[in-house]
């Protein structure tokens, strides 16, 4: 039995969602508005808060809030009205853990709150035919998922938000199998590896003789993706001119080639995906404001992994049996104490930096049982890796800028402090200028 926070400001519906819990065994607690919530959740612990968004004399946020500030903190579901996608995703990443749609469905209703209350266990394995597994059980992941199953069937752009790492681009491939287009190509462009010389020519092609070199014409990644999907992949990398053109193909479904007057008509959907903050980058004008409305149509917010340790797991044994696979080797066997350590680590980098580390497990320790200490040992030469990683990465966008370090920070997605503190302390000042 849990006991449950409901608030909610229609009577019928309040009346409805506190008979239904009742029924299960669960205690409940159910209220109109904003201030009796604050004070209820003020007094004893819940195990689970349920929610309305839209109240008459506050904000289903402040009650989120209020709930966040409870230590331990009560898992929040909140309910939004049917298609109020903005609604949920802010709730989202407020720190809600899931979100319930309108009209409530009781056995729908029955099965979050089990999640919740830890009385059921979700699938740990997302696996959409024609796309690689999404792997987790976390309530925010399998929010994020449910989104995703609700938008694919359109022909919405979808925006994905994360860090590295999170898997924005398993997102899109699940997106494309799941839609109508699923059969056309997926087609996926870096737009942080591409040079800005040359990005405009990669995503839209270019007639012969556009530029010197240009001896044939040559099809960008929209026509290439015709009748598919287009993942944009860090697109808060594109530059600005480049930035309209996009917002030209999403606005009216047409572009040109470079060197080309002829308008041709694009067919491709659009997925973008970026770790960056658009909204910040839009106010100071890094990123076009009108591009970002038109890609916020539908956007989707990936958990990181310390948002979800209880996954790391199911996700070892997936990564594991799959690298082990890749190497024709025999997967090691983590002990509890190995997880527990794997568990309290950061994992700035997320999924792809854990994927590092347990490669490195089944190349080094094929088949064997591994404890605390060699996951600490793999961890300190992973910490060491991604050092390497950093300055590597630092130094080739001080190259690219010419030693603009605003620039450098940009191209990096890092505060401009950030890129003084490491120029100073690897003793990169002047560079490149002053080394070759």
């Amino acid at each position: 039995m849990a006991r449950v926070l409901v608030v909610e400001d229609r009577e019928s519906l309040r009346r409805m969602l506190e008979r239904a819990l009742a029924e299960e065994g669960h205690a409940v607690v159910a209220v109109d508005d904003a201030p009796p919530a604050l004070a209820a959740l003020a007094g004893a612990p819940f195990d689970l808060v349920l929610t309305d968004l839209k109240l008459p004399g506050g904000s289903g946020l402040d009650v989120l809030a209020a709930a966040r500030a409870r230590r331990p903190p009560p898992p929040v579901l909140v309910m939004t009205a049917y298609g109020t996608v903005a609604a949920a995703v802010a709730a989202m990443k407020l720190g809600a853990a899931d979100f319930l749609e309108k009209p409530v469905e009781i056995a729908e209703l029955y099965r979050r709150v089990a999640e919740l209350t830890g009385k059921s266990t979700p699938a740990e394995v997302f696996a959409p035919p024609g796309a690689p597994p999404i792997v987790g059980s976390h309530p925010r992941l399998r929010a994020a998922l449910r989104l995703l199953e609700r938008v694919a069937p359109t022909d919405s752009t979808v925006l994905l938000t994360g860090a590295s790492g999170t898997g924005k681009e398993l997102f899109a491939r699940a997106l494309h199998a799941l839609s109508p287009r699923a059969k056309g190509p997926f087609v996926a462009v870096n737009c942080a590896a591409i040079p800005e010389s040359l990005i405009e020519t990669e995503l839209f092609g270019h007639e012969r003789g556009a530029f010197t070199g240009a001896d044939r014409r040559r099809l960008g990644r929209f026509e290439l993706a015709r009748g598919g999907t287009l993942l944009l992949d860090e697109i808060g990398e594109l530059p600005l001119a480049v930035q309209a053109k996009v917002l030209r193909v999403l606005d009216g479904g047409r572009f040109e080639r470079v060197g080309g007057g002829e308008p041709l008509a694009s067919d491709a959907r659009v997925v973008a995906a970026t770790n960056r903050d658009l909204a910040e980058m839009a106010a100071t004008g890094a990123f076009r404001r009108d591009l970002l409305f038109r890609l916020e149509i539908f956007p989707i917010a990936l958990p990181s992994l310390a948002e979800r340790p209880g996954d790391l797991p199911a996700l070892c044994r997936h990564l594991l049996e799959r690298l082990a696979g890749r190497h024709g080797a025999d997967a090691p066997e983590l002990e509890p104490a190995a997880l527990e350590r794997l568990e309290r680590a950061s994992w700035p980098g997320n999924v792809r930096q854990l994927a590092n580390v347990l490669e490195r497990a089944v190349i080094l320790h094929p088949g064997e049982r591994l404890g605390a200490a060699a996951v600490e040992a793999l961890l300190a030469q992973s910490a060491a890796g991604e050092a390497a990683g950093e300055l590597e990465r630092l130094r080739a966008a001080l190259a690219a800028s010419g030693g603009d370090k605003r620039r450098a920070a940009e191209a990096l997605g890092w505060s401009y402090r950030k890129v003084l503190a490491r120029v100073r302390e690897h003793d990169l000042e002047g560079f490149p200028r002053y080394r070759g």
